[in-house]
């Protein structure tokens, strides 16, 4: 069954660590052995993968900060600089449209017409990887930081970015983002304001408590959490409430679950504990929860982070690449749920929303409802 991933940082590894997305995972594992660091060696995603795995969409971003607080590859001393990192990260993304290696989706036609010729592709059992259409990327910023005022956002429109995560991790320019208790800054609400009048959907993940209650006043578009899992299953500020979540399922929002390990282990700490108690069938516990919390499979759905930052060392231990994510439909009908809930958690739910914030148009099916 085709997947769709809602947060992958593909320009991001490509570029601010020198991996080449054309080779194999495992190429790249094997580039790595002697560089240091956290997720060195120990890669899961590349284009290859992607491919195997029938990831046919996947949301690409765009990734700079300039929090005051500078800190390699990520964190930059002026938002200049984070402009500039993120507009070659696109430009990345669009020498690969170039080269025909991706797609870049900017419309429902588009979309319509990518997704259809996967599907086609898919329904053929004898079909190889390297047969498939090239992955769609529907490009999306993670911390509004390279944006250096609200006004130019048209100008990131069009240039093809449809999704927008104001925060990151710290003290962002337009929100207070994870470890703070920072609200929208001004800036942030006008970023807001534009981003509901061009039509550009917000991203709420990595939001601060204060800073989530203050986006969800100030914006009235589609709204989804691309990569953020259930504190009531693992305690802590980086993941929504159920109150967060079900703020989410109102508005018609979709939440995309992460396999970050320690989003998915309590008590994990960077650089101590390893992912030996940490299974896919994790990952099944955080998308259940929202289902029943929402009474259908209509809100839940995947979004990675694999490779945010980390590796197979930070990930459920039965995941090599992220050719694996083709696990998680046997392990949903062994808890009960049929195909076609399992067909809107791959990929029918992050369709939906993306047609209807393109559109305008209301959406009826995409999950039916679940029972304990």
């Amino acid at each position: 069954m085709v997947i769709i991933d809602a947060h992958l940082d593909l320009a991001w590894n490509a570029l601010q660590w020198n991996r080449d997305l054309l080779c194999s995972a495992h190429t790249t594992r094997t580039r790595e052995l002697k560089i240091a660091g956290s997720g060195r060696g120990q890669g899961t995603v590349a284009l290859p993968e992607l491919r195997r795995g029938r990831v046919a969409l996947c949301f690409a971003t765009l990734l700079a900060r300039s929090t005051g607080r500078a800190e390699p590859d990520i964190d930059y001393p002026s938002p200049a600089q984070a402009y500039g990192v993120a507009r070659g990260q696109l430009a990345y993304y669009r020498a690969l449209q170039q080269e025909e290696h991706v797609r870049i989706i900017t419309d429902v036609e588009g979309l319509d017409c990518h997704m259809s010729e996967w599907e086609a592709w898919d329904a053929d059992a004898d079909a190889e990887p390297t047969s498939s259409p090239p992955p769609g990327f529907v490009i999306s910023m993670e911390s509004a930081d390279p944006i250096l005022t609200p006004g130019e956002l048209r100008d990131w429109w069009e240039a093809g970015v449809r999704l927008i995560g104001p925060a990151h991790y710290g003290p962002g320019r337009y929100a207070g983002g994870t470890g703070t208790e920072m609200g929208l800054t001004g800036l942030g609400a006008q970023l807001l304001t534009e981003m509901e009048r061009l039509g550009v959907i917000l991203d709420l993940t990595h939001f601060s408590d204060q800073g989530f209650r203050q986006a969800l006043e100030v914006y009235a578009g589609p709204v989804l959490a691309s990569h953020n899992n259930c504190r009531a299953l693992v305690p802590h500020q980086r993941q929504f409430d159920d109150d967060q979540l079900q703020a989410i399922i109102e508005r018609d929002g979709v939440i995309g679950t992460a396999l970050d390990a320690w989003m998915l282990q309590s008590g994990w700490v960077l650089g101590v504990t390893t992912n030996e108690r940490v299974a896919i069938a994790d990952v099944v516990d955080h998308i259940d929860h929202i289902c029943q919390l929402s009474g259908s499979s209509r809100h839940s759905a995947i979004g990675t982070d694999l490779d945010g930052g980390f590796g197979r060392e930070q990930s459920p231990r039965d995941l090599d690449t992220i050719a694996d994510l083709q696990k998680l439909g046997g392990l949903l009908a062994e808890r009960g749920y049929g195909d076609p809930d399992i067909a809107a958690i791959l990929h029918g739910n992050w369709l939906r929303l993306l047609r209807r914030a393109w559109t305008g148009k209301q959406e009826t099916n995409g999950g039916s409802p679940v029972t304990d």
